[in-house]
């Protein structure tokens, strides 16, 4: 009996040390894989090499990889406490590789490129450092054109970390006073995280879930749609009631944002999908590149977008897209074999780890039938042309991200000189430029052609482009959706002095609004006394901001404007002052 006991004591004690030690075994696994994914981590991403590009604490409006209209949003939103004229310094010895200076994007922009093959950008500024901001000027007055973009090699204007290179601004297109900051690399000039690098931002706010969608992937997902479900939180989980489907091939789509502890909604980094606990599908947002950025059109529910202004991201790839590092597992469609409950679950992180989650089921019942589209269908990887008696529009294999039942019409339009063009819908997008042909409605002289302007009306906004012709035939390229015509303009541009005529200007700048019947200032040019006059662009107005060529005391002066619509027409204007 003691024998026996003994080796069953003997034997639970092997079980037992067996069991300590693959515990222990584990353990270490994880931890080389810990060391692995920080070595790997540190070295992909350098930590701590780049500093704070401003001298405040870094406090976030937007994040890398946030959706934006037409693309993601490639860096980060640094807040200037609303701001303007805050010192933005190197992030990293370096040395400036680049400026723009344009009237919408970036505005006024410095690139820095530094010898760890990275390149940091600092965009809507106000003002170069004096020794750049003079180089700039006197290349601007060389040109006698404001809008730049110069490249300048190693040694022309070198930095050091911390090195005043800039002041923070509100130029181009931005909407309120803020940095934004880019770290690309330097040969790919991919954008790359910059939350990846170290940047000491508190956060410990986890990714937050108001809305779940799913889709039946049967059928494109603009038609019939997104099918919404109520989500509701249960402690740190998000969960809603059992989701019942009517098709066997199904996608989601979530409506989350992120947050940090200054309070703002931020992009979603990190999310994953799984079924009955297998990955179906994640996204990542890690790098994109500028010729990739469009693509956000492919990832979002375009139409709730644009129609309803929410920002929900789909938990799966429609067909047209082909966007690098972004999407791992499966392509997100979700294929229902049975009738059984299956639990779905998707997580969602940010860069610190912070993780909001949510869980449900689905099930299958009730199987709809499946509708056949029409012949006007237009797929993704297949150019299509489609034309009406008096219109044609050619679409290229990248037009579309989904199968879209692409209608065209057109209807008479009084102040045009041609049909108005029902180009589908502008809740749906387009990926690249396609061609669109119009038809005049009247014999047109080739003066009035030349004085002919193309529209595109998408509801939010309207694009116009001089277009060219073949014989009654007008065309030109766009990238959207909406409603097209040619109009005849024969009106002039104009701007308006922001002082009296003749009077003395005791301000420090001359400010101009530029006006237009149809389309755009498409040129503008100002003389001083018979001279070149640096005026800069923003927004709407023309700004020039005294300086040596029109000092104080130097008495009366005529200013000449001359400027060019859209469709070509040409005004001069003289305004007169005193300084």
């Amino acid at each position: 009996m003691k024998s026996v006991g003994y080796k069953g004591n003997f034997r639970n004690f092997k079980i037992t040390l067996k069991t300590i030690c693959m515990k222990i075994y584990s353990q270490l696994i994880l931890l080389v894989c810990l060391i692995n994914s920080i070595t790997t981590f540190s070295q992909n991403y350098p930590q701590g090499y780049f500093r704070n590009p401003l001298n405040i604490p870094i406090n976030l409006a937007a994040n890398f990889g946030a959706v934006r209209s037409n693309h993601f949003h490639m860096g980060l939103d640094i807040r200037t406490n609303s701001q303007e004229n805050l010192s933005v310094v190197a992030a990293a010895d370096g040395y400036i590789s680049r400026i723009k200076v344009e009237r919408y994007g970036f505005g006024n922009a410095v690139y820095v490129t530094h010898p760890n093959g990275y390149t940091t950008v600092y965009a809507h500024l106000n003002k170069y450092f004096d020794k750049l901001d003079e180089f700039v000027k006197n290349q601007q007055y060389k040109d006698e054109k404001w809008e730049q973009d110069i490249s300048f090699s190693p040694n022309q204007f070198p930095v050091t970390k911390g090195q005043l290179i800039a002041l923070s601004g509100n130029t181009g297109g931005s909407a309120g006073p803020h940095l934004h900051f880019e770290i690309r690399d330097s040969k790919t000039e991919e954008c790359i995280n910059p939350l990846l690098f170290g940047f000491n931002i508190p956060d410990g706010i986890a990714p937050i879930i108001s809305g779940l969608y799913w889709y039946d992937r049967r059928f494109s997902t603009y038609e019939p749609g997104a099918n919404g479900v109520a989500v509701k939180k249960a402690g740190n989980v998000y969960t809603s009631n059992i989701i019942q489907v009517n098709s066997p091939e199904i996608s989601f789509a979530i409506k989350a944002v992120d947050k940090v502890n200054q309070g703002f909604n931020l992009g979603i980094y990190d999310a994953e999908l799984l079924m009955d606990g297998k990955l179906v599908y994640s996204f990542k947002i890690d790098r994109i590149h500028y010729n990739d950025t469009r693509y956000i059109n492919g990832c979002v529910d375009y139409t709730k977008f644009v129609r309803d202004k929410m920002s929900i991201q789909h938990l799966s790839n429609l067909p047209g897209i082909k966007l690098l590092n972004y999407s791992s597992g499966s392509d997100g469609i979700i294929n229902l074999q049975d009738n059984d409950i299956h639990t779905i679950e998707i997580i969602l992180k940010d860069v610190n780890g912070n993780t909001g989650r949510f869980t449900t089921k689905v099930q299958l019942s009730n199987v709809s039938d499946k509708i056949l589209s029409s012949n006007k269908t237009v797929s993704s990887n297949e150019s299509k042309t489609i034309k009406t008696e008096n219109a044609e529009i050619n679409l290229t294999k990248n037009a579309v991200y989904d199968e879209v039942n692409f209608t065209m019409s057109e209807k008479p339009d009084a102040d045009a000189v041609s049909n108005a063009i029902i180009l589908n819908s502008p809740y749906i997008p387009i990926h690249d430029h396609f061609t669109l042909k119009i038809k005049s409605n009247k014999k047109l002289s080739n003066e009035e052609k030349d004085k002919t302007v193309m529209e595109l009306n998408y509801g939010s906004d309207k694009n116009f482009i001089k277009p060219k012709w073949k014989g009654d035939w007008a065309e030109g390229e766009f990238n959207r959706l909406g409603t097209a015509k040619l109009l005849l303009d024969k009106s002039l541009p104009s701007v308006t002095p922001g002082w009296k005529e003749g009077a003395l200007v005791t301000t420090d700048l001359l400010r101009l609004k530029g006006s237009t019947k149809i389309g755009d200032i498409e040129s503008f040019r100002a003389e001083l006394d018979g001279k070149w006059l640096r005026f800069a662009r923003i927004k709407d107005d023309f700004v020039y901001f005294f300086d040596e060529k029109c000092p104080k005391g130097s008495g009366s002066h005529i200013l000449k404007v001359i400027t060019v619509n859209t469709a070509g027409n040409i005004n001069t204007q003289t305004f007169a002052f005193q300084r």
